[in-house]
């Protein structure tokens, strides 16, 4: 069982290199896009990080932090709602307003390090 949880820890670190990583390029390479690889990136790190938060495969005596998974959701829905208004602004006026193209970026690396440090 915990060899299950291991590999679906290692998708989960799949969908944030995919976010983050098309984020990066967009950032990086001038266009400043939501790119359809970003949704993809979210859509995997979500599904395998509702799996992580499952009690299931833990070693004995391990406990869940609740607010750590909590916190980290919130995050996630926000990352969410910021691609998804980006991608509407981008296709109505042709860009994503800076605020939030730079923000996916910002809140994805604050996952992460919610996610290492706490």
């Amino acid at each position: 069982m915990e060899t299950l949880r291991h590999i679906v820890l290692f998708i989960h670190l799949i969908g944030f290199a995919v976010l983050f990583g098309s984020w990066a390029v967009q950032a990086f390479g001038g266009a400043r896009e939501i790119t359809r690889l970003m949704h993809v990136g979210i859509s995997i790190a979500a599904v395998a990080g509702l799996a992580l938060a499952a009690p299931w495969g833990l070693p004995d005596g391990a406990e869940m932090n609740y607010a750590k998974i909590g916190t980290k959701l919130v995050v996630l829905l926000v990352i969410g709602a910021f691609l998804g208004i980006g991608q509407a602004r981008q296709r109505k006026a042709g860009g994503v307003p800076p605020v939030l193209f730079w923000g996916v970026g910002v809140l994805t690396l604050v996952n992460a390090g919610i996610a290492v440090l706490w």
